[in-house]
């Protein structure tokens, strides 16, 4: 979704883990080991997000809040959503502009915003429980506790659209499964993707905003 914004998706060719291992910089191994070198990775994605701005696709998916009740579900941990006008965004793998507590990253009480001005988190820089504060992102191997509500918004739609996804990441690729029976799904994305036994699906071979504007078109 955010690549016309000239953010890089962590997967895929020139991904964010072709110059990270992803073990180093997005697991809870990676962080114990040296949390210096982890928070300094996510502090320069930062301060890449909040140079980058929304793209069509983007707008035009805000745009769908004129016309529909929209919930925004989202693999993604930039703020671009955001930053285009949605109102309804579910983040399941956390938010770069969010830092947390180490000891629980979930305690709302020691999520905390950062701004363009103040971008990034000090070496040794402590949470208000006493722990390291680290990115509130979603490392792999832990919990996805926002994938209940994510699950139970494809369980209401009336229309589910999926944008530039593999769908192999797991939790997320099941959320297809919920949708309710007779429920069109359109899939916005130029690569071949597996979509073998989903039902009423199509397949918009388009990147993010030309599949938008593709999309809107066809919507009622």
């Amino acid at each position: 979704m955010s690549v016309e914004s000239g953010f890089k998706t962590f997967r895929g060719s020139d991904g964010l883990w072709e110059e990270e291992p992803v073990e180093k910089v997005a697991s809870h191994e990676g962080w114990l080991m040296d949390p210096v070198y982890v928070n300094d990775f996510y502090n320069r994605l930062r301060k890449k997000l909040f140079a980058a701005q929304p793209n069509t696709g983007h707008r035009l998916i805000a745009e769908l809040e004129d016309r529909y009740d929209v919930t925004v579900i989202t693999q993604n941990v930039d703020n671009l959503h955001e930053k285009a006008g949605s109102s309804h965004i579910i983040h399941l793998h956390g938010e770069l502009t969010k830092v947390c507590s180490s000891r629980d990253q979930f305690d709302e009480r020691y999520v905390r915003e950062l701004g363009p001005d103040d971008p990034d988190i000090q070496a040794g820089e402590k949470a208000g429980d006493g722990s390291l504060v680290r990115p509130f992102i979603v490392f792999f191997g832990e919990s996805v506790p926002m994938i209940s509500p994510a699950a139970e918004a494809v369980g209401d739609a009336d229309i589910f659209v999926i944008i530039g996804t593999s769908l192999v990441v797991y939790p997320a690729a099941g959320l297809v499964h919920y949708v309710k029976p007779g429920t069109p799904i359109y899939l916005i994305d130029p690569e071949n993707v597996s979509t073998a036994g989903i039902p009423n699906l199509t397949h918009i071979r388009k990147g993010a905003s030309e599949g938008m504007r593709q999309l809107v078109e066809l919507l009622p």
